[in-house]
């Protein structure tokens, strides 16, 4: 279990998207559209086990670009519909909660993350290339949004 004790998060993302809460939050619970959009740019998914509830899990495997294999692990502690999605990665040694927030802004959506890591040496040693990361899988995100309000 992570047990953050920092009050301020170690990274936050945040990106307005051309599309309802509803349908970006859509966006993160159907595991076929999350599957097409979730990583950095070049990289896939495939989905083991995901139900989008309270104290359930979303196992999958991201497969990268460069023909490696990443087993991933998430637990979903809170889930506010079209408003917050907040969950725990379990990982050896990259262990982080990570909170999802939807709010309007005008008829877009401005959708924050905001990640707490296990430790401050974690966050340290992964901030030089996770703002980066992050603004790929929202470049991915907005595709998919775009697709899905078609």
């Amino acid at each position: 279990m992570i047990a953050t004790v920092r009050v301020e998060p170690d990274v936050v993302c945040a990106r307005v998207f051309d599309a309802p809460r509803t349908v970006v939050f859509r966006a993160f619970t159907d595991p076929d559209a999350l599957a097409r959009w979730w990583g950095p740019d070049g990289f896939t998914n495939t989905f083991q086990e995901f139900v989008a509830e309270p104290g359930r899990l979303w196992r999958f495997v991201m497969h990268g670009p460069d023909g490696r294999d990443y087993v991933m692990l998430n637990e979903f502690v809170e889930i506010v519909p079209d408003e917050r999605i907040v969950l725990l990665h379990h990982q050896e040694g990259h262990n982080f909660r990570l909170e999802m927030t939807c709010a309007d802004e005008g008829e877009n959506t401005r959708l924050t993350w905001r990640i707490w890591f296990e430790s401050a040496e974690e966050a340290e040693r992964v901030r030089p290339y996770m703002a980066a990361a992050n603004e790929q899988n929202f470049d991915r995100l907005a595709a998919q949004l775009a697709t899905l309000q078609s």
